[in-house]
């Protein structure tokens, strides 16, 4: 509809009311007296030629100088005598009078809406209207359009509100918009309702400062900052000896099977392709005679796996078919020995060849594992560091629900966040594969998680056709996919996956256009920023707009390296304005590099 077509229709409705007004009948049941006749429905009394002694300003008797009716004791007459002795009452449209002069209002403001539950505000029940959007979660932000409260997350959405199938999030956007900021709004809530959030390799950091507030664990790894021991059963290896029984040995034979899957890992990573299957085998079973022969108390590490290798016990040499010749054994066990050297002694340092610094405590209310002190042009010390971090994570959550069935333990949600998700996805193929599983079967596990990454073309950069695939499907299996500001061409590719309307498309495109050049000197932000559409399948999309608190603020700043240190400004400040006044106390004393010192002509630093 135009807005002239609405303007007419705005006339048409007070003019109606004021006719309305007109002929209502008065209090003590006398006929309406009007002060105008509307126009089309009476004629009103003719005005008199002015005469000439008036200067011609007669009118006729009863009337005002703009044609209405004179508001005087005496009505006019038109044909009928009026009811005398009712007062005469203006009505004023509720945006004032219609046409030229008038001061008619063409747009009012909207009420200012208050929201609040039945306890708080329980004097005003009934409210006079419902939300029409998701009130389920932890509250995310405001409806873009009704600006009514917004809440989601992918845990209550999954057991509360049954909304989607699968408790995962997929966010994509570019970089700047908000993407880290909404998780992290996610995470704290989440934890508010006894949920663990767990961040297995936070490469920014983004939510080391966030967990801190929370009184969570934050572990730290990397050269000279701390280690993990990948032989370590960790949590898992506890929680066995806990339960005990047939339970315990098959929690054992579980924490067994990990071990042996994240040396297989580093050994990918080191070498650039997989083990053979032999050397599995042999792995397994140095693994297994370091298991029975280390005494309780002790760990074992990757400088016992070399050890072991090079005794050669019967139980070792057995699957490697050996058959008594030494020769053999050697040319079976070689290319593993020496690639456990390379993870020892190559570019993965000592970050895997010690004790593990800081074990994941079950019971911390949020565990965040720092990698940030990693390189980003040491791709294989992150893709090792993500591995190990991912593995002792989910054997925390495996040890837990083990707990858990087995009485020992209350039940526990967990919630993982996977920030910058294309950094782990091209460090190494084992990381697409983990992630895989765990978008597959995070239902059975009690887990949540969020992947966060810019856009669907990161997934096109991995080396294979199936990783790309495989990275394809995150997208696919989500429960939730929220979009921030994203180019055309790539929402046109996101709506073939999760079908977005043009309208939608349209929308999230706009937020990504750049910030307008500030003619102050004021950081404008982009328009886009802190706007997010969310889609749950077939769906129309929620758009929503956050807007963050001074904590949130404080605690979730992903530019921390663009932000002065207040504190260092301050005291090279008053560093400078110490040297000023002393060069100024000095300077007459022929000081060098100082006005009037010798030199001073020559440096030109002082001169014009």
């Amino acid at each position: 509809m135009s807005r002239r077509r609405e303007e007419k229709l705005a006339e048409r409705a007070d003019r109606l009311a004021e006719e309305q007004a007109l002929r209502a009948p008065a209090p003590d049941g006398t006929g309406g007296q009007p002060w105008a006749e509307p126009s089309g429905r009476k004629k009103r009394p003719k005005a008199a030629k002015p005469s000439a002694r008036d200067g011609g300003t007669d009118l006729a008797p009863g009337t005002a100088p703009t044609g209405r009716p004179a508001p005087s004791d005496k009505p006019a007459r038109s044909g009928k005598e009026k009811t005398p002795g009712r007062a005469k009452e203006l009505f004023v449209p509720h945006r004032g009078w219609y046409g030229v002069g008038g001061g008619r209002v063409g747009y009012m403001d909207p009420p200012t809406m208050w929201r609040a539950t039945t306890v708080q505000a329980c004097g005003m029940w009934p409210f006079a209207a419902g939300s029409g959007s998701p009130m389920t979660g932890v509250p995310l932000g405001q409806h873009l359009f009704t600006g009514a409260t917004v809440c989601g997350d992918p845990l209550n959405w999954f057991t509360r509100a049954r909304y989607i199938s699968n408790p995962s999030l997929f966010m994509l956007g570019m970089p700047g918009l908000g993407k880290s900021t909404l998780v992290n709004r996610m995470l704290i809530g989440l934890a508010a309702t006894g949920v663990v959030p767990l961040v297995l390799g936070d490469l920014k950091p983004d939510y080391a400062d966030t967990v801190r507030a929370l009184g969570g664990q934050v572990i730290s790894i990397g050269r000279g900052r701390g280690g993990i021991n990948v032989l370590d059963p960790g949590a898992m290896g506890a929680a066995a000896a806990k339960i005990g029984g047939e339970a315990g040995e098959v929690l054992k034979a579980e924490a067994h099977g990990r071990v042996l899957n994240m040396v297989a890992a580093l050994i990918t990573i080191v070498r650039g392709r997989p083990m053979d299957d032999h050397e599995q085998s042999v792995l397994s079973a140095v693994l297994h005679h370091l298991r029975e022969r280390t005494p309780a108390g002790r760990t074992v590490l990757l400088p016992d796996v070399l050890r072991v290798l090079t005794e050669g016990p019967p139980r070792v040499r057995a699957v490697t078919l050996d058959r008594g010749d030494d020769a053999r054994y050697r040319d079976a066990v070689d290319p593993l020995h020496r690639s456990l050297l390379g993870i020892l002694d190559g570019p993965l340092g000592d970050t895997f060849a010690s004790e593990t610094s800081t074990r994941i405590n079950p019971d911390a209310p949020a565990v965040c594992i720092d990698i940030s002190g990693i390189g980003e042009a040491d791709t294989q010390l992150t893709a090792a560091a993500m591995l190990a971090a991912w593995s002792d994570g989910l054997g925390t959550v495996a040890a837990s629900h083990a707990l858990a069935d087995a009485g020992l333990a209350p039940r526990r949600w967990f919630f993982t966040v996977l920030d910058e998700l294309w950094r782990p996805l091209r460090a190494a193929s084992g990381i697409v594969d983990r992630i895989d599983a765990l978008t597959r079967l995070n239902r059975s596990l009690g887990l949540g998680d969020a992947k966060i990454t810019h856009t669907l073309k990161d997934a096109e950069a991995l080396g294979s056709d199936a990783d790309r695939a495989k990275a394809r499907g995150f997208v696919e299996r989500a429960g939730m996919v929220v979009c921030a500001g994203l180019p055309r061409t790539e929402m046109e590719d996101l709506g073939k996956v999760v079908g977005l309307s043009r309208r939608e498309i349209e929308l999230v495109s706009s937020w990504s256009s750049p910030p307008g050049w500030g003619v102050n000197g004021d950081n404008e932000e982009p328009p886009g920023r802190g706007r997010f559409l969310i889609k749950v399948g077939g769906r129309p999309g929620i758009p929503i707009k956050v807007a963050i608190t001074d904590a949130e603020r404080h605690l979730h700043n992903t530019n921390t390296r663009w932000t002065p240190n207040e504190d260092a400004v301050e005291q090279a400040a008053a560093h400078a304005a110490r040297q000023v006044a002393r060069a100024a106390r000095e300077g007459v004393h022929g000081v060098h590099g100082v006005p009037g010192g010798p030199g001073a002509e020559a440096s030109g630093r002082w001169t014009a």
